[in-house]
């Protein structure tokens, strides 16, 4: 039961070209950094990723987009990322944006085993209809669109159906983790993370802290082991190296 790797290259040796992960975090709040820069290292390609951003242009998800390490994002929303909006409207890379809750539930669908579920996000809209431009050519015309997604009634509504994310990985970063895989996350790190944890097939957490088994109480820990294949402790310098997108401060008040 010690899921317990030795680095993080180790855990992400068997991530092949062209699979497809599923990655936690909320701009780069509670992002697996360290994972990710295992993989931009192991140089893996034509990955298909699932996240609700893909970082910036110098950190997280946009550091294996800069090197064009990314085939297809599905998001929901581009965020601080210029490259990933430069190579999205120049026709380098697919796009299935999402809206932020569907995204949420599609994850945790699949790791719940429920193929697809309605909801009234998107009705009457091209989330529903179709023609959503998922890629574009080199003469910016569109070359991929959305298909239309059925539509049913329910208590005189309109629902859309969506389809569950699964993932071939998942990649997220936990505060605290046991050697079984019991993870603990902080504060707004509990984004996506535990969604993303659930949709792969195998997962992979990069934890702060790593603790022995029965340290963690019950009542605390948000995500239980059963959905973590692979633990990987972080060194206090990678623990603490956590970055924002955008600082913003107030200016301090003048002393009368």
């Amino acid at each position: 039961m010690d899921k317990v790797v030795p680095s993080a290259a180790d855990a992400v040796a068997d991530i092949p070209d062209g699979a497809s992960l599923a990655v936690g975090g909320f701009g780069l709040c509670g992002i697996p950094s360290v994972l990710i820069q295992a993989l931009l290292a192991k140089g893996v390609t034509g990955l298909e990723v699932t996240s609700n951003n893909c970082g910036v242009d110098d950190w997280g998800l946009g550091l294996l987009l800069r090197e064009k390490r990314i085939a297809r994002m599905t998001s929901s929303y581009v965020g601080e990322n210029k490259e990933f909006a430069r190579q999205y409207l120049a026709g380098e890379l697919e796009v299935e944006l999402t809206p932020q809750g569907t995204l949420a539930e599609r994850l945790r669908a699949g790791g719940s085993g429920i193929p697809a579920f309605y909801t009234r996000t998107g009705v009457g809209t091209q989330v529903a209809d179709g023609g959503v431009p998922w890629r574009y050519d080199d003469a910016g015309n569109v070359a991929v669109a959305s298909p239309a997604k059925e539509v049913r009634q329910f208590g005189g509504l309109d629902y859309v159906m969506e389809t569950a994310i699964v993932a071939d990985f998942g990649l997220v970063r936990a505060w605290k983790g046991d050697r079984h895989g019991n993870l603990v996350f902080r504060d707004s790190a509990q984004n996506f993370n535990p969604l993303c944890a659930m949709a792969g097939k195998v997962s992979v957490a990069e934890v702060e802290e790593l603790v022995e088994p029965g340290e963690l109480a019950p009542g605390e820990i948000h995500l239980p082991g059963i959905f973590v294949q692979r633990v990987v402790p972080l060194t206090p310098e990678q623990a603490a190296e956590k970055r924002i997108e955008r600082r913003t401060v107030r200016t301090a008040a003048k002393e009368a």
